[in-house]
């Protein structure tokens, strides 16, 4: 299942910065970036706006500059707080707006504990800084792990993001201009006809495996499931986990959890080594704590990539101490209103909506069936007027973090609120079938960006989850009659 990553002012402000410091060249690419960013340069997202003003040298005095960094690690995981802080100052010292960053910590730089995305972003962003600082240039085995990125042609685990700032990190270090031009020609070749560059050259895999277990839900002809199953088996990394995309090697907690789910449902017992292989890579990654991170082992725990584990191993009938001691993590994690700590979607129902499923068929200690009840009861109390539901609290509806939260609903006693849900997200449905919402997905934390496709996969797996909830009726006519029976069998979730 296919479907293009949106163009993204961060990217497209790197490349143009790039662009214009190595040289006259690529000069049709470089026009459409401008337009494309004097575009957004208006913008109601801080980051965006600001980011745009620099790339377009019209930062001088921007409001908000000033206000982007202290929202950007408002909204990050506490452990990634020093690293973000460090980013943001590197993104603009890229776009040629450098100032002081004495509120970046020594140990934002430490890469022992990273996987290696974080691990090359990390050194990138040292290199950066360092430069402005007047600090001694990148060493031989920084800059040999950052070229070790770039092969012509090709982005680096798909990552547009990263690759663009490694180049920003080889700019002038000598010797490197043949490596930065080859880059930068590779980023150019991803350029979308908007004249923006995307985050990622694709998320195709984790398009696959939502939009599979969505339509696995609604009964999708089995032929189309067999189809998707057989693509997933190929691009099985050799560890049994999968990765957001065909071409990254860096298999992830969420794309394998999920995976897992689609080809068990579709039939256990043809995909009983495929699943069993992936397990064996998810409970190798597995924290003492009890919890699971997104990536590899070692990695901090996070609560939504737990409650994917959770949600993988329950569709094996075993495992119970690893679940457990899963819930109790999941339990612990959740903050007083019920909500979660950020994770990878810009809607606090994302995390929701997974903790729900997973600790709702277990006979689970009291942490764990309260936490259950506070998801309700949040999810209850956010519905706007409208019957949506926004991606914080106050925030106008949209149509994927409705999706979560119905999910949800149909799940409860009370059919009323999965009604109205339904009512708005129907409203936002095309023509041709798919769903107009905002950008939802952050990378890297917290900035979003967009793939719609995924907005289609899991409305329809939200409609799934309610079809399973309602029981078949007679559809009365109007002006024919029908009978007591009849009325009383009415479709209710």
């Amino acid at each position: 299942m296919r479907d293009s990553c949106r163009s993204r002012v961060l990217e497209s402000a790197l490349a143009l910065a790039l662009a214009e410091q190595c040289g006259s060249g690529h000069r049709d690419a470089r026009e459409r970036m401008v337009r494309y960013l004097e575009r957004h340069r208006g913008s109601g997202d801080l980051m965006d706006a600001a980011v745009a003003a620099a790339a377009l040298g019209r930062s001088t005095g921007h409001p908000a500059r000033h206000q982007a960094l202290d929202d950007i690690v408002s909204r990050v995981p506490d452990f990634t707080g020093p690293r973000k802080r460090a980013l943001v100052h590197a993104i603009f010292t890229m776009l040629g707006a450098a100032a002081a960053h004495d509120d970046v910590a020594p140990h934002a730089f430490e890469v022992s504990a990273l996987h290696p995305w974080a691990a090359v972003q990390a050194v990138a962003v040292k290199a950066i800084l360092g430069r402005v600082a007047g600090r001694a240039p990148a060493g031989r085995d920084d800059v040999t792990l950052l070229v070790s990125t770039q092969r012509p042609g090709t982005v680096w685990e798909g990552n547009l993001f990263i690759h663009l700032s490694v180049l920003h990190a080889l700019v002038d270090v000598p010797g490197m201009e043949s490596v930065v031009d080859a880059g930068l020609r590779t980023a150019l070749m991803h350029q979308r006809e908007d004249g923006g560059l995307p985050f990622v050259t694709d998320t195709d895999t984790w398009c696959t495996v939502t939009a599979g277990l969505a339509l696995g839900s609604v009964g999708a002809p089995r032929e189309v499931l067999h189809r998707i199953a057989r693509h997933l088996l190929h691009v099985q990394h050799a560890n049994g986990g999968w990765s957001y995309t065909d071409h990254a090697q860096l298999s992830d907690t969420d794309c394998t959890t999920v995976a897992v789910e689609f080809l068990h449902q579709l039939d256990p017992d043809a995909y009983r080594d495929p699943i069993r292989r992936a397990l064996d890579a998810l409970i190798a990654v597995g924290g003492a704590d009890g919890g699971f991170p997104t990536y590899g082992s070692g990695t901090p725990s996070e609560a939504c990539m737990t409650a994917a584990a959770i949600n993988g191993l329950s569709t094996q009938g075993r495992h119970h101490h690893l679940i457990q001691a899963a819930l109790r993590f999941l339990a612990a994690r959740q903050m007083p209103d019920g909500s979660f700590p950020p994770g990878w979607s810009s809607s606090r129902l994302h995390t929701l909506f997974r903790a729900y499923l997973a600790a709702r068929h277990w006979q689970s200690p009291p942490a764990v069936r309260d936490m259950c009840g506070r998801i309700a009861s949040l999810v209850q109390s956010a519905q706007n007027a409208d019957g949506g539901f926004g991606q914080q609290k106050g925030v106008p509806s949209d149509a994927i973090s409705t999706a979560y939260a119905l999910i949800i609903l149909a799940g409860l006693l009370d059919p009323a609120p999965a009604v109205r849900a339904t009512g708005y997200l129907l409203a936002q449905q095309r023509p041709d079938g798919s769903i107009v919402s905002v950008p939802d997905m952050l990378g890297p934390r917290p900035f979003p960006y967009h793939v719609p496709l995924l907005t289609d996969a899991v409305t329809l797996l939200a409609l799934g989850h309610l079809t399973h909830r309602i029981r078949p009726s007679h559809v009365v006519m109007p002006g024919r009659r029908h009978s007591s029976a009849q009325t009383a069998e009415r479709t209710t979730p």
